[in-house]
């Protein structure tokens, strides 16, 4: 199975009224936040595993992958056991792998933190 590198660890500074509160790769366009827009390229041409290597705000990417397909579907909660059933889901059939490099941490060795995934 083919797999997509994203590297989104770098501060944004071009970007800087934008990523002041989150990262570069949940920025929105018109179209939806940057790292969604590129996911859903490379999905078009059949990649559906793809690895983020984190850095500068990683955690709100991790939030934003964690609660993607909440926002995406139809739900059902259990109040008492906080059970979840999730109906009509919208979400694409991705597999993310959310890799923690180091908010100071430069391209090359981002790279270096997917490879065992």
């Amino acid at each position: 199975m083919t797999k997509a590198v994203i590297l989104a660890g770098g501060l944004g500074s071009r970007l800087s009224e934008e990523t002041d509160t989150k990262p570069k790769p949940r920025s929105r366009s018109e179209d939806g936040p940057f790292c969604g827009i590129f996911m859903q390229i490379f999905s078009a041409h059949g990649v559906s595993d793809f690895v983020i290597c984190l850095g500068y705000k990683g955690y709100i990417i991790k939030e934003y992958f964690l609660n993607y397909r909440l926002h995406l579907s139809d739900v059902t909660v259990n109040i008492v056991n906080g059970a979840i059933d999730y109906h009509r889901s919208g979400a694409e059939d991705w597999r993310v792998s959310l890799i923690e490099t180091g908010d100071a941490t430069m391209t090359a060795a981002a790279s270096r933190g997917f490879e065992t995934i």
